[in-house]
């Protein structure tokens, strides 16, 4: 990690130091700096944004990663301003620049709303279809670090989740079809793991075992032991250490006709 990323957390920590403005998500030497920044824009009607920065150890040679999440607006409009922003950050010279992003997005007048953007969200959002998947992750070697990515992911694109660990790696999603697809992107292209030989390695093996609308707004949602919950998402890891155990782990989730579908899962 570089020194001037942790520099730029400590000018960030003194400049955004209102009530819950600012939070340090993550430290580390392998997964970079995440912090998070809520901010508002707009001088006839304010909105509110909640941007995450994610800053791999190579920052600032490379740009930051970015998601947006809004109360108001909706979640199409929340990804033609990441677009913008990761647009605006490419073209920066490679040094700190998460301070001089915010700055831009306030002044530069991206983000237009109007007296029915609230609406609209809530349309949009209510519109989405909701999506049920089962997914088969190929390793889980350097668990604390994707176990981290995977909840933040959540959080991020507002799912319920379910890891579940044995003999095979499943993860159990619901939440709008459009979230889940870019889940799955996200496996595929970001850095999660580690390979045998220690390297960061993406999650290129991973299969999707089955997909389909969900018939239910309960079961996957509930809470268990290991739940953890923030607004809408939820995620909950647990480990199975018989098929038996797993099948439960699948009625729990009101998912029991899925497992059929996936069966036989493969040879290991």
């Amino acid at each position: 990690m570089s020194e001037s990323a942790l520099e730029e957390v400590a000018v960030l920590s003194a400049i955004y130091c209102g009530e819950g403005e600012y939070q340090l998500i993550q430290v580390s030497a392998d997964g970079g700096v995440v912090v998070e920044i809520k901010t508002c824009v707009g001088d006839v009607r304010r909105v509110e944004l909640s941007l995450s920065f994610s800053l791999p150890p190579q920052y600032p040679l490379c740009p930051p990663d970015i998601s947006v999440t809004s109360p108001v607006l909706s979640r199409g409009q929340c990804q033609d301003v990441r677009r913008k922003l990761l647009e605006q950050a490419a073209a920066l010279p490679a040094e700190p620049m998460v301070h001089q992003l915010v700055c831009w997005l306030q002044q530069s007048g991206v983000v237009m709303t109007s007296e029915g953007d609230e609406e609209a969200a809530r349309v949009e959002d209510a519109g989405g279809e909701e999506w049920t998947a089962v997914l088969l992750l190929d390793h889980l070697r350097s668990r604390g670090r994707y176990v981290k990515t995977l909840e933040r992911w959540t959080v991020q694109l507002r799912l319920t989740t379910r890891l579940l660990s044995g003999r095979w790696i499943l993860v159990l999603l619901r939440g709008a079809r459009r979230d889940i697809k870019e889940f799955c992107h996200l496996l595929k292209t970001v850095k999660v793991d580690v390979d045998s030989s220690g390297k960061k390695c993406k999650e290129r093996m991973m299969k999707v075992l089955c997909e389909r609308p969900s018939s239910s707004k309960h079961g996957l949602a509930s809470q268990g032991s290991g739940a953890k919950r923030s607004g809408e998402s939820c995620f909950l890891e647990k480990e199975y250490q018989s098929t038996l155990e797993l099948t439960e782990a699948f009625k729990e989730a009101g998912m029991a006709e899925m497992y059929q579908q996936i069966l036989p899962l493969p040879t290991l």
